[in-house]
């Protein structure tokens, strides 16, 4: 039974600003991947051919992924700047917008500047909320908070694929632009974090990005927040996107979709990201919680390689694994925002959220190469093993932040 005292405390996880942060992931969550799940029947509704398709669907997604990383850094810098909730509000305005427009569209060109648009804004999403209730909750309740954003937030994509299959490709940009611009509205009265305020008062620069790069410990410990995440972009972007040709290499009768196989990994992954918070302050430990998530994903890639997974059923019921052990997004970004300090924290940990998403632009291309001479699993396996041991050494030597005071600048 949870004592009284505990149970009041627990009180500021459903105050406003935690609150609009989850929604704001959902949104995120549902936007990020929408045009992942319409690629295909919104370039052919176009008029594209299959070759088109293939080629302007990579070209779009590409400039998708480049909007995510130039928006990493430039929401990041803006939210030390100028402070965490103005990225709220401007980033989902941007991609709201965006989105609105996308389900207009008639021309590829474009139908890609929207989607580098959209990029740029959903960029800003994550990084600033999981920023500003870091340093709005007590530290004893950071990992609790990072759960209840992280499992509302990626219900967002299960509500993607459910509304691409329901309703027309344009009326699912709209659903995602019209609860973006909702969301705006109800991040008025969302207060600013004291932390920043106090930061402002003090004769220090904020916002200086370069300044990750120009000292070697703070580079370390950037790389090393990066580190930790690559086997979480790796299931997703490669083992889940492309369970279609695991399931045929594996010799699984039926025709299994990469979507579905997509979407029992994100069913994981919501009930992980909330377990992974839980679990870290049940062991008082941001690393520990980390590292037992990080061996539990390593045991569900031997199973989905070398575990003998027969049918549809038990590749679906490993992806659901996956998912779940996977589950330490927010908590990784958590783990970021508590390694640095305030004048530099909404950089990093915006930047951070999206440069892991961009590791799959490195990840996949080495696995493509692979695959012809290799086959499909022993390239995935080497892949996957490259990802494991960059986030063992990244975990290693990795400060423990649990419990750490946030109220102080990097010099």
């Amino acid at each position: 039974m949870i004592p009284t005292s505990t149970a009041v405390s627990l009180r500021p996880l459903f105050s406003l600003p935690v609150v609009v942060a989850a929604l704001g992931y959902f949104v995120d969550v549902y936007d990020l991947l929408l045009f992942n799940i319409v690629r295909v029947p919104s370039l052919r509704d176009l008029g594209l051919s299959e070759e088109e398709v293939s080629q302007i669907g990579a070209r779009i997604y590409n400039w998708q992924q480049a909007g995510l990383l130039l928006g990493g850094f430039g929401w990041g810098v803006w939210g030390d700047k100028m402070g965490r909730r103005s990225v709220l509000f401007g980033s989902i305005f941007t991609y709201s917008i965006a989105n609105v427009f996308c389900g207009f569209v008639h021309d590829p060109d474009l139908y890609a500047l929207l989607r580098f648009v959209a990029g740029l804004g959903l960029a800003g999403e994550l990084g600033a909320g999981i920023t500003l209730i870091s340093e709005i909750l007590p530290k004893e309740l950071r990992g609790y908070g990072a759960s209840v954003v992280a499992s509302v937030g990626l219900f967002g994509a299960i509500v993607a694929f459910f509304t691409v299959t329901l309703f027309d490709w344009r009326i699912a940009y709209f659903t995602g632009g019209g609860l973006g611009l909702v969301l705006l509205a109800m991040r008025v009265n969302v207060l600013e974090s004291a932390l920043f305020h106090r930061s402002t008062e003090q004769d220090v620069k904020r916002g200086q990005w370069w300044t990750i790069f120009v000292k070697r410990s703070r580079l370390v410990r950037y790389l090393r927040c990066m580190g930790i995440a690559l086997p979480t972009y790796l299931i997703i972007g490669i083992y889940a996107t492309f369970g279609n040709e695991f399931a045929r290499a594996l010799g699984i009768p039926g025709d299994v979709q990469a979507g579905t196989c997509v979407l029992y990994t994100y069913i994981g992954i919501v009930t992980g990201d909330f377990f992974s918070g839980i679990l870290s302050q049940w062991l008082r430990s941001r690393r520990r919680a980390i590292g037992l998530m990080m061996a539990m994903t390593l045991v569900g890639c031997l199973v989905l390689f070398y575990g003998g997974i027969r049918s549809a059923g038990q590749l679906y019921a490993c992806y659901v694994w996956l998912g779940f052990s996977i589950g330490y997004i927010a908590m990784f970004l958590t783990t970021t925002a508590e390694q640095f300090g305030t004048n530099l924290r909404a950089t990093v940990t915006t930047s951070v959220a999206n440069n892991v998403r961009a590791t799959v632009l490195l990840t996949l291309p080495l696995y493509q190469f692979l695959k012809p001479s290799w086959g499909v699993l022993q390239a995935g396996a080497f892949v996957g093993a490259i990802c494991f041991v960059l986030a063992a050494l990244s975990l290693w030597r990795m400060e423990e932040t649990f419990g750490k005071n946030l109220d102080y600048v990097e010099e």
